[in-house]
Order: C-alpha cells, then sequence, then structure tokens
C-alpha cells in the first residue's frame, strides 16, 4: 500500500476524480479530457501529472499523443484497503447485534 496517501491526497479534487470516472470508461487523450472541464489544456495536464504521480493513472505514448487510462493496480490497492475498512465494520455491526440480542434476553424478551 505505497501510494495510497498520495492517491487519497489526489482523489480529494473533485476535478482529478471527474477524470478518473472518465477513464472508467476507456483510454482517453489530454485533449479528450480537456471537453468536458471548462478549463484549459495544461490545466487538465497538471491534474493528470497528479494522477500519474499518485499511481492511478498511466500514460503511454503514441506519436504526438499521450493517452490515459487508470491503473488497476492503484484501483486494487485502494479496493484491498477499503476491504479492510468494510470487515471491521462488519465485525462491529456484528459485535453490536449480538449484545443487542443478549439485552433482549435479560429482558425476558426472547
Amino acid at each position: 500500500m505505497v501510494h495510497l496517501d498520495a492517491a487519497f491526497s489526489a482523489l480529494a479534487d473533485p476535478t482529478r476524480r471527474a477524470i478518473l470516472a472518465r477513464l472508467a470508461l476507456g483510454e482517453a487523450t489530454v485533449m479528450e479530457l480537456v471537453e468536458p472541464f471548462e478549463l484549459t489544456q495544461p490545466a487538465i495536464s497538471r491534474h493528470l501529472k497528479v494522477l500519474e504521480g499518485a499511481g492511478l493513472i498511466l500514460r503511454r505514448v503514441d506519436g504526438t499523443k499521450r493517452p490515459c487510462r487508470l491503473a488497476p493496480a492503484a484501483v486494487t490497492e485502494i479496493d484491498q484497503w477499503l476491504a479492510m475498512l468494510r470487515e471491521a465494520l462488519a465485525k462491529n455491526y456484528n459485535r453490536l447485534d449480538d449484545v443487542l440480542a443478549a439485552m433482549k434476553t435479560e429482558k425476558g424478551n426472547p
């Protein structure tokens, strides 16, 4: 879980989250990513640099274009971390269910 801090820092920005949502649909060039935003190409490029630095996207060279795509390993890493939290929450809810069931039994209400 090397990039989690950088990934969550990058995800704090709504524009970067929107860019990732767009890339979830498939690979896109910088100019394709500029279209839905009211931002300049250099501004989008700066966002992409942050996302790339956080390990959330990958770029490849295709002539003069540098298409971007999601980095599956980063998404998997975040998902594993969130799965750990989901598991901890489920255990807490199960313990709460046990406590509530015990309280019901103590009051004589099965």
